[in-house]
């Protein structure tokens, strides 16, 4: 298992811990530390995919604030969901950052839930150059992070595959009469 020290947001040291894992709190921790490792590598590109981050930490104010110090010209950050309905109705601080950088924050829609409740192939996935949290099964929050080139390589095609089938998601703002 790899480990790498990084601080957080409040310049509280943090780890991110290549390996497999299980369950929520360990799942949002690993979006935590990988959002704030962005901060102190300026990687230019994070993809953020879910079916509906129902379970992430998006509406934490250190995670916004990790997305806030994040920001800079020539940086770009997608987000891939099947439904934004939750992200609406619970990750307001997240909605708020998204109208003020809507010209770096690009949300992406990829299929629809099924009548049986479940959602779309939509993997659950926070994507950077260097690394990859991947949610195999959402229910359990059981799944792999890890800084393998090949597995990134992988999953960014994956990814890629579904962008290019996605429609818009999440407006910035709603126009209308």
């Amino acid at each position: 298992m790899t480990l790498s020290r990084v601080s957080g947001a409040a310049g509280e040291p943090t780890a991110v811990k290549a390996g497999a894992f299980s369950g929520l709190a360990v799942f949002q921790q690993h979006v935590r530390d990988v959002l704030a490792l962005a901060v102190l590598q300026q990687w230019s590109v994070i993809v953020l995919s879910d079916p509906d981050f129902a379970d992430w930490p998006l509406g934490e104010h250190a995670v916004v604030k990790c997305l806030n110090d994040w920001l800079r010209s020539g940086r770009s950050i997608t987000l891939l969901a099947s439904s934004y309905e939750f992200v609406q109705s619970h990750h307001a601080r997240l909605i708020d950052w998204r109208r003020r950088w809507d010209h770096i924050v690009t949300c992406r829609k990829f299929g629809n839930r099924n009548a049986a409740g479940g959602t779309s192939t939509v993997p659950s996935v926070v994507w950077t150059p260097d690394w990859v949290v991947h949610r195999k099964v959402i229910e359990t929050c059981a799944g792999h992070c890890t800084q393998s080139a090949l597995r990134r390589a992988e999953l960014r095609e994956s990814l890629n595959n579904c962008l290019k089938q996605s429609s818009p998601g999440l407006a910035a703002s709603v126009l209308g009469l």
